[in-house]
């Protein structure tokens, strides 16, 4: 995908992106404490479960399940020798997934999906620029290779790591890149950085799309999308939770917004700027599905 073929399509409507992805493994019996990327190559019919209902839902860009596939975060469960492998057999298998499922003639995208280390660049934290450069830019080119369609960096601290992804992204690739921080409803990132500086700072290194997800429930956020649309000149992303989770004593989360109450308050993020949108922790393929008819109803899409 081109980065003009990006602009055309955000230039036909509102996108919808799709929704959780780690919440839904919990539900289906992924044990906490595990590799994601492994256990989901090793349970590939789950992962092709959720990824055709979100297609049929409406979804036009769907993430690889390779979130945290990069070579830090898989050493602390000593598969970082295995990164090669895990993140081209997950994209290709989101490729395959896609490309078979039922959407109404409309092309799905995928996106090659990076997020934070966890580690904090210097000074604040013990890595510096350059290390954090070449993970990044190490996980970017597999997924380019394997044939993603574009790279959606999400759930992120900061706006200096954001920055560290957008270059990493670029030095190996011309794929459009969708950044989006984790934000607090008053609009601080947890690391650094606010809405405003991400917009700011983002869109002028050459990212395509800037927003946030995760986070909170879309109830708290619109007056930061507003926020970042009043100095947007590329689409906003909204991709947040079902809510607040409450915790049982099983260890599951559950959120507090059902599918209805959810994509009626994305609504109004849609109407305060949000031009792509989808859900995080907590959505499934019915949140997904209602949001598209009410955007239909809109004529939004």
């Amino acid at each position: 995908m081109t980065k003009q073929e990006f602009a055309e399509l955000t230039g036909q409507g509102v996108v919808l992106m799709d929704g959780a992805t780690g919440s839904n493994l919990r539900r289906a019996g992924m044990p906490v404490g595990v590799c994601t990327e492994q256990w989901v190559l090793e349970h590939p019919e789950i992962i092709v479960e959720l990824q055709r209902a979100y297609a049929e839902a409406g979804s036009r860009i769907i993430y690889a399940p390779t979130f945290s596939a990069n070579r830090i975060s898989l050493a602390m469960h000593g598969l970082q020798d295995r990164l090669i492998e895990l993140n081209t057999e997950l994209a290709k298998l989101t490729k395959k997934t896609v490309g078979e499922a039922e959407t109404g003639g409309d092309c799905v995208y995928v996106a090659g999906d990076v997020t934070t280390t966890g580690k904090m660049l210097e000074p604040r934290g013990d890595i510096t620029y350059h290390e954090l450069y070449e993970v990044y830019r190490e996980q970017i080119r597999v997924l380019c290779d394997a044939g993603v369609d574009l790279i959606g960096a999400e759930t992120l601290m900061s706006v200096e790591e954001a920055q560290v992804i957008l270059d990493a992204a670029q030095s190996v690739c011309d794929l459009p890149v969708l950044c989006t921080l984790t934000l607090e409803a008053d609009g601080n990132a947890l690391f650094g950085g606010n809405a405003v500086e991400l917009v700011e700072t983002l869109q002028e290194m050459g990212a395509a799309a800037v927003g946030l997800n995760c986070s909170v429930g879309p109830d708290q956020l619109e007056s930061v999308v507003a926020s970042m649309k009043a100095v947007a000149r590329i689409p906003v992303v909204a991709k947040p939770n079902a809510g607040m989770p409450v915790m049982d004593e099983q260890g599951m989360a559950h959120y507090s917004m059902g599918p209805d109450q959810f994509a009626r308050s994305m609504m109004r993020l849609v109407e305060a700027g949000a031009q792509i949108v989808g859900g995080c922790c907590g959505t499934d393929p019915r949140y997904i599905r209602e949001l598209r008819r009410l955007l239909s109803d809109y004529g939004a899409i």
